[in-house]
């Protein structure tokens, strides 16, 4: 049987973690039953969040509708890259923006923005996605749960699930 899909969903994982833990794992599994391929790279090589936006910039992004999805360094790689990109939806969790190492300035683009941080976050504060909230208009979800919102997975499917279902309905 042939499957149609309806667009792509990238994913960017954190500084520490990999191209398919938890979150992405169950993140990925919404998309693929909604209709979208997905893409996950690894960006493991280099700590450096800029190289890790060249990476991405390099590699052959396609499909449409385009979903980008960062959590902590790969909401700030996410961020970045679609000034260039230009997604339908950028779906960040507990994006590493405004702090030491992350400072620059995202000049983001989408035609949507959904920002979910913890509130109990002891990596990135949660004043991070606030103020990205508050400059690109986008949809923010401050829940009760720390930096990995593993706790929250359910929570987060549920977004994700609802984001994914309003850019195909856009599409129409």
């Amino acid at each position: 049987m042939d499957i149609k899909h309806n667009g792509v969903v990238w994913f960017a994982h954190g500084k520490e973690s990999g191209p398919w833990g938890v979150k992405i794992k169950r993140l990925a599994a919404i998309a693929k039953n909604i209709g979208f391929a997905v893409e996950s790279p690894d960006y493991r090589f280099s700590m450096n969040p800029d190289e890790r936006i060249e990476y991405l910039l390099s590699l052959q992004i396609k499909g449409h509708p385009l979903v980008m999805v960062g959590s902590s360094m790969g909401g700030y790689v996410s961020a970045h890259a679609s000034k260039t990109l230009k997604p339908n939806l950028l779906f960040l969790l507990a994006p590493a923006l405004y702090m030491p190492g992350y400072d620059e300035e995202p000049l983001a683009q989408a035609d949507r923005f959904v920002v979910i941080h913890g509130k109990h976050d002891d990596i990135v504060p949660p004043a991070s996605a606030i103020r990205f909230s508050g400059t690109f208009n986008a949809d923010l979800h401050i829940i009760d749960s720390g930096h990995t919102l593993t706790d929250k997975i359910p929570f987060l499917e549920y977004l994700f699930s609802d984001a994914l279902q309003k850019v195909l309905k856009k599409m129409e």
